[in-house]
């Protein structure tokens, strides 16, 4: 007889939804949640420019006051799946799995560790349109790199997409729930091999073949520490600029 314990060791559900959120936490997912809708809303209405130009104020100086706030530093897991290394990571700010980040759709996925395949679902909304009323096969290709690269991630090593190839059957239609389904293909030294499909009602619409490299601790933590650089000089010379404006005569 299975148990508990046995379902958790071979499946691992990335389904941020079932995380216990409290504090600032759970009012960054309610903030980007907020956010999310707004982006959806905001591409199909036909509101009068008044409401427009009163949205837009509210926001702008929203805007404002969020930059007077401290970026934060705690990484508890990088924002992409295939370079975490352990499918336990933390990615609630990805752009594509992370209830807290308002560009996810977000996609929900459950991985088989014995077989070594993943399932993602997701709706994209009107947003993410590219053909009328058909998902942008850009979004496409991405959730394709995160459920792949959720694939690689069950291998124990963190990594990088190196070659992603897509091959579109026909157009993916918006408003509907996605299947995704990809499997482990090979693994020969570095290179780690991976496939996938996605279905709308059962119907094949793209399926894909992508190509992972392993990469150290050490390059992760050096492009980490890049990009802090960089986070860095940004906002000093935004200081900068900050201050040259209130010194000019008024």
């Amino acid at each position: 007889m299975s148990t508990d314990d046995d379902f958790d060791r071979r499946f691992t559900h990335w389904d941020a939804s079932s995380m216990n959120a409290t504090g600032a936490w759970a009012q960054r997912r309610r903030l980007a949640q907020a956010m999310r809708e707004v982006i959806q809303r905001l591409v199909v209405i036909d509101a009068p420019e008044a409401d427009l130009a009163e949205a837009a104020d509210a926001l702008e100086r929203y805007s404002k006051r969020l930059a007077e706030y401290p970026n934060g530093t705690k990484y508890e897991g990088w924002a992409e799946t295939a370079v975490s290394g352990e499918v336990a990571a933390f990615f609630d700010h990805s752009p594509l799995i992370g209830l807290a980040n308002p560009l996810s759709p977000p996609i929900s996925l459950m991985a088989d560790r014995e077989q070594m395949t993943v399932e993602g679902k997701v709706v994209f909304g009107p947003a993410f349109e590219g053909p009328p009323a058909c998902v942008h096969g850009g979004f496409i290709s991405a959730a394709f790199d995160e459920v792949l690269g959720y694939v690689y991630s069950l291998t124990g090593n963190p990594g990088m997409t190196a070659r992603l190839t897509i091959d579109y059957k026909r157009p993916t239609p918006l408003n509907t729930e996605l299947l995704f389904k990809a499997q482990l293909v090979r693994v020969d030294g570095r290179k780690t091999y991976a496939s996938g499909k996605v279905f709308a009602n059962d119907r094949l619409t793209a399926t894909a073949e992508a190509l992972f490299l392993n990469i150290s601790d050490e390059r992760l933590s050096d492009l980490y520490m890049e990009g802090q650089e960089r986070e860095e000089e940004l906002r000093a010379n935004d200081a900068k600029l900050n201050s040259d404006l209130e010194s000019e005569p008024g």
